[in-house]
C-alpha cells in the first residue's frame, strides 16, 4: 500500500471478510491505512452461508490521521444458497462445492 501510495485497499479472493487498520506513519505522526477484504457475494468461506458485501463510508472530513474516520460495515443478506447448491450438483462441478455453499466454507 505504501509503494502504491494507497490509503484504502479493497480486495477479495479469500472470501473471508475483515478490516485491518495499519499505521504506516513515522514516529510521532500516525498515517492510517485501511486494508479491507470485502468477503464474497455468493460463496463465503467464513462459516456464514449468507452473501455479503461491504459498505465503505469516506466523507469530506476523513483523514489519514484519524483511524476512525473511514467506516467499514459488513452487510450480510440471505439468498437461495440451496438453489445454487442444487445447480452445482446438477452440473459437472464436484458435489463438494455444493456442500461448501451450504456450510459457508
Amino acid at each position: 500500500m505504501t509503494d502504491a501510495d494507497a490509503d484504502i485497499l479493497c480486495f477479495g479472493h479469500t472470501h473471508k471478510p475483515y478490516h485491518r487498520v495499519l499505521d504506516s506513519g513515522e514516529e510521532g505522526q500516525s498515517h492510517f491505512r485501511h486494508a479491507i477484504n470485502i468477503g464474497s457475494v455468493g460463496k463465503p468461506k467464513d462459516g456464514d452461508n449468507r452473501g455479503g458485501y461491504v459498505l465503505l463510508t469516506v466523507n469530506d472530513n476523513s483523514s489519514v490521521l484519524d483511524k476512525e474516520s473511514v467506516q467499514v460495515e459488513f452487510i450480510r443478506f440471505k439468498y437461495d444458497y440451496e438453489r445454487a447448491a442444487r445447480a452445482v450438483e446438477e452440473s459437472v462441478l464436484p458435489n463438494e462445492y455444493a456442500e461448501n455453499l451450504r456450510k459457508g466454507c
